[in-house]
């Protein structure tokens, strides 16, 4: 690491301290204790041109309650749990509902809303947060810890951990949406390409919640087995794109075995070269094509986004998980630690 530079930002609901870790190419993440949140990513493309390649408001304040949750780690549950109904060792809770009958990203004051406690151990960035029993009708005492390490080789790894004293559930996340041609590119983040290391999909019902099928992708737009421009197939009349005005579906990662690190994604934009890799040991990864966008504040480079600005690729356990017994469980116990893994490796072609 080349230097770190530390940030503080006085705002009505408290102070945000932001992160900038520039690596030895010059290459630089910079990250917020609001909702442990990543704020922007430049990386060079073929030539060497740095950009700005995630999406982003020019506010550190205006993260709060933000629709796109951007950048952020939601929680404690990120994606959706059917009517928030949650039946651990057969007792029963009631989530707090946030998206039409569902229960989102862990209820209206989620993770991703609250200033993390925060501090450096060496060259990573630690972000804690104590979320009590009951937060959001959620059991149990949770402490969650959030691990930055941005690398020489402008490797990005996150490290999600916590640790409960009941049983609880816990499926965390990073939020960030990717334009790979830079955040402040004109038109859409349609035209680039992307793979997935995932020949199964989660079938939804119309509120985008899974019935519980792992369905083939082959013979369907759903199919990203082998690169594919994202907007190929997007305007297909296809239950999962109609219900969601674009992709906004959950893909189960092939070769999935606990604690193993796979593959997950490449995203590419041809034209600069740049290419995100993205690999992790969570059982699956939900891409969504930013369908609604529109009307969320205004960007670091102070245009309003649009729908379809950017791409988020959030790996993560398969959301309500906890009402589908052949989903990977994401309950977590006390003499349990829950610890997932995020890279986001950043190339050029």
């Amino acid at each position: 690491m080349k230097s770190i530079r530390i940030d503080t930002h006085e705002t009505e609901r408290g102070e945000i301290t932001t992160y900038e870790l520039i690596n030895a190419s010059g290459a630089s993440v910079k990250l917020s204790s609001l909702g442990a949140g990543i704020l922007e990513i430049k990386v060079p493309d073929r030539d060497g041109r740095m950009a700005d390649v995630v999406l982003g408001y020019k506010d550190v304040a205006s993260y709060f309650y933000d629709g796109p949750c951007a950048g952020k780690v939601p929680g404690r549950y990120a994606n959706r749990i059917c009517k928030g109904h949650l039946d651990i060792d057969g007792k029963v809770y009631q989530l707090n509902i946030n998206n039409g009958p569902n229960h989102l990203h862990g209820g209206p004051e989620n993770f991703s809303n609250k200033i993390w406690d925060c501090e450096m151990d060496g060259d990573t960035v630690v972000f804690s947060l104590e979320s009590p029993d009951g937060d959001e009708n959620y059991p149990g005492n949770l402490t969650v810890r959030v691990a930055y390490t941005w690398s020489d080789d402008n490797v990005l790894k996150i490290v999600l951990g916590a640790v409960t004293d009941a049983p609880t559930v816990v499926n965390l996340t990073n939020h960030t949406y990717f334009n790979m041609a830079g955040e402040d590119k004109e038109g859409t983040a349609l035209d680039q390409v992307l793979q997935l290391n995932c020949s199964r999909y989660l079938p939804t019902d119309d509120n985008l919640v899974p019935m519980g099928e792992m369905a083939p992708v082959e013979g369907t737009p759903m199919d990203f087995c082998e690169p594919k421009v994202v907007e190929r197939d997007i305007k297909q009349d296809f239950p999962a794109l109609n219900y969601g005005k674009g992709y906004d579906n959950c893909w189960v990662i092939d070769g999935y075995e606990d604690g193993d690190v796979h593959l997950a994604a490449v995203l590419c934009d041809q034209q600069s070269g740049r290419v995100v890799e993205i690999s992790t040991d969570q059982p699956a990864v939900q891409v969504y094509t930013g369908n609604w966008l529109e009307g969320c504040p205004v960007s670091k480079s102070g245009k309003q986004y649009h729908d379809y600005d950017g791409v988020a690729i959030e790996c993560q356990g398969m959301p309500d998980a906890p009402n589908h017994d052949n989903f990977p469980s994401q309950v977590l116990r006390p003499d349990e630690e829950y610890r997932r893994i995020i890279l986001f490796n950043f190339k050029t072609i």
